[in-house]
This record gives structure tokens, sequence and C-alpha cells, in this order.
């Protein structure tokens, strides 16, 4: 199940992939998206998700965060495309440390999904296990989350060879640009529809 949710295509894995090409700070980012998933799935676990659940605008506030983000990045990466680019053979990266942290940390807490997939739902699923079985649960999620990030990131150097060629950089920020700009307009229609169905209630 928490294989099943990680893997599934969206922002982080998107900007994961992305950032694993470019060999900016690759084991950095990955260990980052697994911490953040460490610590989600144990307040899941916790009982956090009841209390996400049970107060919907704080995802609400969430997904406008995200979607603001997201059409950021997405037109960054737009961007990107159309400038198209090389891979670099010197191994340095091309941003900070710093700007690393904090960009993966922001497609990773601003997209509200990932409080759905490991707070909400895979906390209440650990929860339907007697005993310590729930900490087995968690434990067989967090173990996915962190094979499924390494591989994810590290492996991403295989595509090397191939982003050699510009005409690949723009392939892969166009897909970037497209992910994050469909889960961002996914997240304003949520909102827009949740705002109408409030209203007529």
């Amino acid at each position: 199940m928490g294989a099943g949710l990680i893997i599934a295509i969206g922002a982080q894995n998107a900007f994961v992939l992305s950032q694993g090409v470019r060999r900016n700070y690759p084991l950095l980012i990955a260990l980052i998206c697994w911490w953040c998933d460490c610590v989600l799935i144990l307040a899941g676990m916790a009982g956090m998700g009841k209390a996400v659940a049970t107060h919907p605008q704080w995802m609400r506030l969430a997904a406008w965060g995200g979607a603001a983000f997201l059409l950021v990045y997405g037109f960054r990466s737009l961007q990107a495309a159309l400038a198209g680019g090389r891979l670099e053979t010197g191994g340095t990266p091309a941003v900070t440390a710093r700007s690393a942290v904090l960009t993966t940390l922001a497609v990773t807490l601003l997209n509200p999904h990932v409080y759905l997939d490991t707070v909400v739902l895979l906390g209440s699923l650990s929860g339907q296990f007697p005993g310590t079985g729930r900490y087995a649960f968690a434990t067989g999620a967090i173990m996915a989350s962190f094979v499924w990030f390494l591989s994810l990131s590290l492996g991403a150097r295989i595509l090397a060879p191939l982003f050699r060629r510009p005409a690949a950089w723009r392939v892969l920020d166009s897909l970037v640009c497209l992910t994050m700009w469909s889960i961002a307009a996914s997240l304003v229609f949520q909102n827009w529809f949740l705002d109408k169905i409030q209203m007529a209630s």
C-alpha cells in the first residue's frame, strides 16, 4: 500500500527525477523526501489523521499554497524547456544545497496529496491492525518510501548519457512542467468545487 501511493506519478517524483538527472544533490533530496514521509506516516499512525480529517480548512489552505508554488515551478520548467540545455560532465550541482533543501521541502510539504496519502490514508489503515501490527505496517510503508526515493534519485544517473542531447532536456522539462501544472489545476478545481458546495449549502 505504501509503495503504491508513493510510486504514483506526481510533483514530488517528477522533481526528484529531474534533480537526479541533473546531479543536484540527489542523495540529499532523496533523504529529505524519505524523512518527510517518515514523520508524516508516524504522525498518521499516532492519530493525527483524524485531526486533519476533521479540519478540512487546513487542507484547503495547503492546497492553495501548493497550487501557487506548482504553477511557479512549472513556469520555470517551461522556461528551461524553451531554453534547452545539456548535461554538465563536471559533476558540480547547478544549485546550492540550501536551495535544494528548501525546494524539496516546498514540493513535498506544500502538496496536500502527501497528507492525504501518508497522514490520513496510511494512518487510518495502520489503526486497523491490533497490537504491534500497526507499527509493522508503518515500518513497511517507511521502508517502501526509502527504497523508492533512493532508487529514483540515484537511478536517474543511468539516464545521464541520454541527457547529453538538448532535445532530451526539452522533453524532461516539458513533462515536469505539465505534471506541475496539471496537479496545480486539480488543486484549484478541487478548492473551487468545495467553495461552490459550501455556498450552495
